[in-house]
């Protein structure tokens, strides 16, 4: 048995030394819980059985298991540049520019009731610049012993798959998009999962998940480690993420989603929302989203006593080519809203973004506006501003709070015909200001593009 420090709002030394606006907001509430021995055996156990799985899977080889493949190189020119504003920062700034690689192979099922298939994937990415004293980034690996980031990092994986009737099961790599675990496409290389899910749609309006995390693979490294919470050490870490979950769509305009999750020891989550687009004719809609999320902590509690609930409204307004789009989102509880190791984010809340509005005690709200140039006949560009606020943010006892605040401007084309259809451009301005925590300015430059062999 061995004792582990905590601390109520999770900040890791790394991140907290070049991000200071997490270091100001870390208080350091001193927690004790008790860790388990290892209890590795039953994530072996599953781990022998998904290479079981691919093993079995590789033998067919029946038409559709060919001809309903696919095999596409994704290809990611990604800069990025953010420059501290304020006098005490303790590096002007940080970036790096990078090419990054995406081969993935999705196979189709073999015949039959109970169908076969496989899927593959390989990410690798190189550092373009010289780097030399501008990393961290949350982009590249850092080497702390050359004070630089990696030249170049990758990792593949594999995920078998069956499905019967319109029921789907998938052992092996995953990414994704769901209320309590997500993965992160918004720096270079993927952040993945590794584990097994169930997805069935057997049911008319029912969609249905549940699934076990047992490992991830964050956007910064090349290796799968245990699951814990952004801020923790690896001895924190849990055996395995837990989740089931439902949709149900009434109608086309009208689905509400439920979701209960448990990191082992560490907390146990449940997610409840509903959205709702009402028409009213010439061309205007009404979509409104409520979500809500309540974390508290479960289990040998390794990261300690756990207390967060969140809650987010957002109603947007379109009209053709315009949408006007309101967001509150408060949090409330002891802690802040939990995120997995590697800064795994959480976009189902409402205002997510790059310095993510989630700490303790937060309320936030934003204004955003888009617009669809297809309109103005040039199909493919678009455009999105937007204002966030967030106040009341709890920095511990004795200390006042804080104040952010985050303005945005994308804008992104995509190539609609001719020999370079599908290439996009991507261009991010993102301007941050804190009372208690680092004052920035980042600019993305993104050019993607995804080769299909076949």
């Amino acid at each position: 048995m061995r004792e582990v420090d905590v601390h109520a709002v999770r900040c890791t030394p790394r991140f907290a030394d070049f991000w200071p606006a997490l270091r100001n907001d870390c208080t350091h509430r001193q927690t004790t819980a008790l860790a388990p021995q290892s209890r590795r055996g039953r994530a072996e156990k599953i781990n022998i059985a998904g290479a079981s799985l691919v093993l079995a899977i590789s033998f067919p080889a029946q038409a559709d298991f060919v001809e309903d493949s696919h095999l596409s190189l994704g290809l990611r020119n990604f800069y990025l540049d953010r420059d501290f504003k304020q006098n005490d920062a303790p590096k002007s700034r940080v970036g790096s520019w990078s090419q990054g690689f995406d081969l993935v192979f999705r196979s189709g099922f073999t015949e039959g009731p109970v169908q076969w298939g496989l899927d593959a994937s390989g990410q690798y990415a190189y550092r373009l610049d010289g780097g030399g004293g501008r990393g961290p980034d949350a982009v590249l690996p850092y080497d702390d012993s050359k004070g630089r980031p990696v030249t170049d990092y990758g990792r593949a994986g594999v995920t078998g798959k069956l499905r019967f009737a319109n029921t789907e099961v998938r052992v092996g790599e995953h990414r994704p998009t769901l209320p309590v675990a997500y993965t992160d496409d918004s720096r270079q290389l993927v952040t993945t999962y590794e584990g097994a899910t169930l997805e069935s749609k057997d049911w008319a309006g029912w969609t249905l998940n549940a699934g076990r995390f047992w490992k991830i693979a964050t956007r910064e490294s090349s290796n799968r480690e245990d699951i814990y919470l952004f801020g923790d050490t690896p001895q924190q870490s849990s055996d395995g993420l837990n989740f089931a979950g439902a949709r149900y769509d009434f109608s086309p305009t009208l689905n509400a989603t439920y979701y209960i999750a448990q990191l082992e020891d560490i907390y146990r989550q449940h997610y409840l929302a509903a959205a709702h687009t009402t028409q009213f004719g010439e061309g205007y809609s009404l979509k409104t989203d409520v979500r809500y999320y309540n974390t508290r902590e479960e289990g040998a509690r390794l990261s300690g006593d756990f207390d967060n609930q969140a809650l987010g409204l957002m109603t947007a307004l379109r009209k053709g080519a315009h949408t006007f789009t309101v967001g509150y989102q408060h949090m409330s509880g002891d802690d802040a809203f939990p995120l997995l190791n590697g800064y795994a984010p959480q976009p189902y809340l409402v205002n997510w973004s790059a310095v993510a509005f989630y700490k303790a005690g937060e309320r936030s709200w934003q204004l955003r506006y888009d617009y669809d140039f297809v309109a103005m006949g040039v199909p493919g560009l678009k455009f999105m501003t937007r204002y966030l606020r967030g106040t009341d943010i709890d920095r511990g006892a004795g200390q006042q709070n804080n104040i952010e605040s985050e303005r945005n401007i994308y804008l992104n084309y995509v190539v609609q015909s001719g020999p370079l259809q599908g290439l996009g451009f991507d261009a991010r301005n993102i301007q941050v200001k804190s009372r208690y925590g680092a004052d920035f300015t980042e600019n993305r430059l993104i050019t993607t593009y995804t080769w299909k062999f076949w």
